[in-house]
């Protein structure tokens, strides 16, 4: 992402490939993205939050190198925080402290960010959430380095799919089992 720093690209993106085809469990996956991501590209700290459709809030998902008064600063409204991101895509802020699409840039000085890279999840044109990406130092995201993370966003989109439907089908399994005592098989139906 930063200058030099393309082989970590290659080397998260095949990382972050391996946590999602393993993965069977949606909280699991969120927490390693987030934490591999905040390592590799020496963040401040980087999240995961979901839409609620119901409130119409975003909620944390998996963060890491945040601290809880930050994740805890009240509710992210998904029509005050970095709309943007969730309308028309990624949304980069070289500044927080001066820029009005932060709710709330108090706690982001106060956490210590700099910069942050917005990236929608989105699965089939419908919103799920946002990749977040927070720097302790100001950084002027490339077109490189949000192509990058969009990438990422969009295999997050495919694993909570994918869990999401396994989950329905699993679901489904246990419901055709509970039926199966009361069903008489097909050949003793026949035979009276």
């Amino acid at each position: 992402m930063r200058k030099g720093k393309n082989v970590i690209n290659y080397e998260t993106l095949g990382a972050i490939s391996h946590i999602i085809s393993s993965a069977s469990d949606m909280v699991d996956v969120c927490h390693h993205v987030v934490s591999q991501l905040t390592t590799a590209l020496e963040l401040k700290g980087c999240a995961i939050l979901l839409l609620n459709r119901t409130s119409r809030e975003l909620e944390v998902a998996a963060s890491n190198g945040l601290s809880q008064e930050y994740l805890h600063k009240g509710p992210l409204s998904a029509l005050k925080s970095i709309t943007a991101s969730l309308e028309e895509g990624p949304v980069a802020i070289y500044d927080v402290s001066d820029d009005p699409r932060i709710q709330y840039p108090e706690a982001a000085e106060e956490e210590g960010i700099a910069s942050i890279l917005s990236v929608p999840i989105m699965l089939r044109g419908k919103v799920l959430g946002v990749l977040r990406l927070y720097t302790g130092e100001p950084w002027e995201f490339s077109m490189q380095d949000i192509t990058f993370v969009a990438a990422i966003a969009e295999m997050i989109a495919l694993v909570l799919d994918n869990i999401r439907t396994t989950h329905a089908y699993k679901t489904s399994i246990d419901v055709l089992k509970t039926m199966r005592p009361t069903t008489r098989p097909y050949k003793d139906a026949m035979q009276t």
